[in-house]
């Protein structure tokens, strides 16, 4: 590719403007759609590290506070990315065939069904904060400070739920730099507000400007959704319950919330065992690493949204060898990618983590962990390409067996026994997790080349 095609593919990815995915290059068709899905999901992971930077000046409990009350927020990302992968997966699969009206029906339900299912998160979160960060191994001193935070931020999950269940109608329609600029203007705000209402109001800031950001992003959202000139042409009737698209939606949605959920509960006890194996200092430096973790693991998620959003539009349109080829030419730009990562957390960890806090027990956990974790960054990416690419067939059964079989049957028991039986303490947890990618990497791919995904129906 000549560098002013390069130039003219990225100019019209950013743009957003509208193209047919399921005829052209594979190549052109994947760099389109995973530029702004890389760039929207970066700008969400550069937040969530400026978010740490901020926090971790308050102290170690409120690190701690953000990390333990964040994986138990990731129950309710688990969801969100559920009715996500639902949404996806139907409106591709309407728009490969053409049917743009049952494409915004679909995602007009989905958008009733994740209301719905947030008012309970939230009244829960709300009555029961303090009880989740105890459940969570916080200290006493830690509960203390952290339960206003802890309300706030699972109180408000609405927005949280419905900004990346949006975001997945967007990429469903191959609109990915729409799903992009509304992440941008969400985590831009969070940005913006994170150290002013940290300043004025302390740890609970950085929840409120959490919220205040979510909420930014998902009215850009809704705008573009009613008043927009996008694929989609949302319409009021569209919001009335019709209980068949509810159905079919919580067909594909129920087992992909399930999928991420398990994946979030393993997370939770990895958290746990971390704060009872090596207490405040560990769970902070824990905490340290797994953000910049994140935020090099996020833009593998944009490649392999982009492959569940070809694989949707693919199966929709009849093209069944295009869907399997997509996902394919999106494996070996994300492996290509992730061998860049694993080489510089392998060499950077040290002043990464540095960035963050000058405690010098918090800042040896936290490199630890981060070269661990840095050994298996290929395997994680090539794990999400296959699985996303089943979800994105409407395949979310296969995916959810596979984290449940990798994540419970495997990861946990292993780091258990490696942390407390074997005594290796935090190091043995942080080890579990590559060993359980590899494992998902391999079995992934082979349920993907026996390709039965090619005969789910939505």
């Amino acid at each position: 590719m000549t560098f002013s095609k390069m130039f003219a593919t990225l100019k019209s990815a950013l743009k957003g403007e509208e193209h047919d995915y399921t005829r052209g290059s594979i190549s052109d068709a994947v760099i389109l759609l995973s530029i702004p899905m890389i760039l929207e999901l970066s700008l969400e992971s550069v937040f969530a590290v400026v978010d740490m930077f901020f926090v971790s000046k308050l102290g170690q409990n409120a690190i701690a506070t953000v990390g333990l009350t964040e994986s138990f927020v990731t129950i309710v990302y688990s969801i969100a990315i559920g009715l996500s992968t639902g949404a996806t997966a139907t409106v591709a699969r309407r728009v490969g065939e053409k049917n743009l009206e049952g494409a915004a029906r679909a995602g007009a339900q989905s958008i009733l069904l994740a209301v719905v299912v947030s008012i309970f998160i939230g009244v829960f979160g709300v009555l029961y904060a303090s009880d989740i960060l105890r459940l969570m191994g916080a200290s006493a001193e830690v509960i203390s400070e952290g339960t206003i935070f802890a309300q706030i931020l699972i109180g408000g999950n609405t927005v949280i739920l419905l900004l990346f269940l949006i975001n997945g109608i967007f990429r469903g329609a191959g609109d990915a730099a729409m799903a992009m600029k509304s992440l941008w203007i969400a985590s831009g705000v969070n940005i913006i507000l994170c150290p002013i209402f940290i300043h004025f109001f302390g740890l609970k800031g950085a929840a409120i400007a959490t919220v205040f950001g979510r909420t930014a992003g998902v009215t850009y959202q809704c705008y573009h959704l009613f008043k927009g000139d996008g694929l989609l042409k949302f319409r009021r009737q569209y919001f009335h319950f019709d209980i068949e698209v509810l159905k079919a939606l919580f067909t594909i949605s129920w087992p992909a919330s399930l999928q991420f959920m398990i994946g979030s509960g393993s997370w939770i006890f990895l958290t746990r065992l971390v704060a009872e194996t090596g207490g405040t200092a560990a769970t902070a430096g824990y905490q340290i690493a797994f953000r910049n973790f994140v935020f090099f693991i996020l833009p593998a998620w944009g490649l392999s949204n982009a492959a569940a959003t070809l694989v949707g539009q693919n199966l929709g349109a009849k093209q069944l060898d295009r869907a399997e080829q997509s996902v394919f030419t999106t494996a070996r730009y994300t492996t290509y990618f992730m061998t860049f990562v694993t080489l510089f957390f392998l060499l950077f960890a040290d002043p990464l983590v540095r960035f963050y806090t000058d405690d010098p027990e918090v800042a040896a956990h936290g490199i630890h962990a981060l070269r661990i974790l840095g050994s298996g960054f290929i395997f994680y990416g090539l794990a999400m390409v296959m699985t996303q690419a089943l979800n994105g067939a409407g395949d979310t059964k296969t995916p959810t067996r596979l984290n449940f079989i990798c994540f419970w049957l495997f990861q946990t028991p292993v780091a258990y026994f490696l942390a407390k039986t074997m005594g290796f303490g935090t190091t043995g947890v942080v080890f579990a997790i590559p060993l359980s990618e590899i494992l998902l990497a391999i079995i992934s791919w082979y349920y993907f080349r026996k390709g039965k995904w090619k005969e789910i129906q939505i």
